[in-house]
């Protein structure tokens, strides 16, 4: 290394003075490792500089001087005056090289294996070339003046703290926004900054749900709620039902009465049918507001699995309870039915009236007939009452004397006695 003078500065060439015979010259590819440097904005005529000489004559009789050389052993006597490998530093990518790339690291040249010069496989190393690239030093050979570094290694190492500056910043009963990667059967996956947390299928809705596809896709971007969090397990679980509200806070207002919904019939029972309005809120329609006629049964008229409309009749949000009419809608949509029913029920009202009448006019006729009865008892002699009144009276002393005759005494009954003995006395037995 030489000290020599600026004499001139010509389309980037700086001429120097170093005292030999002829001046030097120093390229404009030479005087930096930063190929976008201003000469002029660093050295002028007059100023003393450091430089290496390249060659004493580079056939035009100039001595071919280098300062980026100088400067090259400047970084790398400075970069070696503490230990550097592991370190991470900002580098460009000057060229391709069998096996690799090569890279400029404040002037200092290092070597990049193919294999570490992205996280991922590149077939095509020259789509590197003229990049900035952070590159961990691997490897510092001093005797050869070698460095092999990575580029692959740096960029796992700022993921990985980017990551565990997330993980550290997660916070549990904070809200943060993700967008839905995956779902399987059991939940889904959501990214929320980098890390994915786990939406259980139970905390994607307030009601059951079959599978988390009936509530979120993939690629929705939903707000979600941090429920726990697990750095070493690297687990988090998240909440998308606790941001959102419940169902039936809502009823009264989704709902209003006298409001057309439609739905789908989920359960039948005796006395009705359960209508899904929507995941979590189920309607009851009563058997009598079924059909527009009579019917015994609900399956008479509809079935599990068919898609109804109806009328709102009433909302209780605290009961968590709705009642439906599939009547009121029929009739509302159905104006020939609403006569036909007239006619039916004008039909109906004529028969009544009809068996009124026949009822009354029946109860009227015995009513007369009693009343005749009743005259001709009325009219009957006298004397043949006289004679029913002397039957009853003559029969009722009879009752009393043999009521009277039952006082008399018995007289008394001898006792005796009788032996065996006594009936034998008399007996004598016949002679053979």
């Amino acid at each position: 290394m030489i000290t020599g003078t600026v004499l001139q500065i010509v389309d980037g060439e700086v001429y120097v003075n170093v005292g030999y015979k002829s001046d030097g010259v120093i390229p404009k590819g030479e005087f930096s490792s930063d190929p976008e440097v201003n000469v002029n904005e660093l050295v002028k005529e007059g100023d003393s500089i450091d430089v290496e000489v390249v060659k004493v004559n580079d056939g035009e009789g100039n001595v071919l001087l280098s300062r980026r050389n100088v400067e090259g052993k400047k970084l790398w006597d400075d970069m070696l005056k503490e230990d550097i490998v592991g370190k991470v530093f900002e580098s460009v990518c000057k060229e391709v090289v069998k096996g690799g790339i090569v890279v400029d690291i404040n002037g200092i040249r290092a070597f990049i294996p193919a294999s570490q010069a992205a996280v991922r496989y590149v077939e095509n190393l020259s789509t590197f070339v003229g990049k900035e690239m952070k590159v961990k030093i691997l490897e510092v050979d001093t005797e050869r003046k070698r460095i092999v570094a990575s580029a692959k290694q740096a960029i796992l190492e700022e993921r990985a703290a980017a990551k565990k500056a997330k993980w550290d910043a997660l916070v549990v009963g904070s809200k943060v926004m993700g967008t839905v990667r995956r779902i399987t059967d059991f939940g889904a996956f959501v990214d929320i900054g980098g890390i994915d947390g786990l939406v259980h299928v139970t905390d994607a809705a307030w009601g059951r749900v079959k599978h988390p596809s009936d509530v979120l896709s993939v690629g929705q971007k939903i707000e979600v709620l941090i429920l726990n969090v697990d750095p070493e397990k690297e687990r988090i679980s998240l909440g998308y039902k606790q941001l959102q509200p419940k169902p039936w806070t809502l009823a009264a207002e989704k709902y209003p009465i006298g409001t057309i919904v439609e739905g789908k019939v989920v359960r039948v029972v005796p006395f009705g049918a359960f209508v899904a309005l929507e995941p979590t809120i189920d309607g009851l329609v009563h058997i009598s507001q079924v059909s527009a006629r009579r019917i015994e049964k609900v399956e008479d008229a509809i079935k599990v699995g068919d898609v109804i409309r109806c009328k709102v009749l009433e909302v209780n949000v605290e009961a968590k309870r709705i009642s439906l009419s599939r009547k009121d809608v029929l009739l509302e949509e159905n104006p020939d039915l609403v006569a036909e029913l007239e006619a039916e029920k004008a039909e109906r009202e004529r028969l009544y009236q009809e068996r009124k009448a026949a009822r009354e006019a029946q109860r009227e006729q015995q009513r007369q007939g009693s009343e005749r009865n009743k005259e001709r008892s009325e009219r009957a002699p006298r004397t043949e009452r006289s004679n029913v009144e002397r039957r009853e009276n003559s029969s009722r002393p009879d009752r009393r004397r043999r009521s009277e005759d039952a006082d008399y005494e018995l007289p008394p009954i001898e006792t005796t006695t009788t032996s065996l003995k006594d009936l034998f006395a008399n007996y004598k037995p016949e002679e053979e």
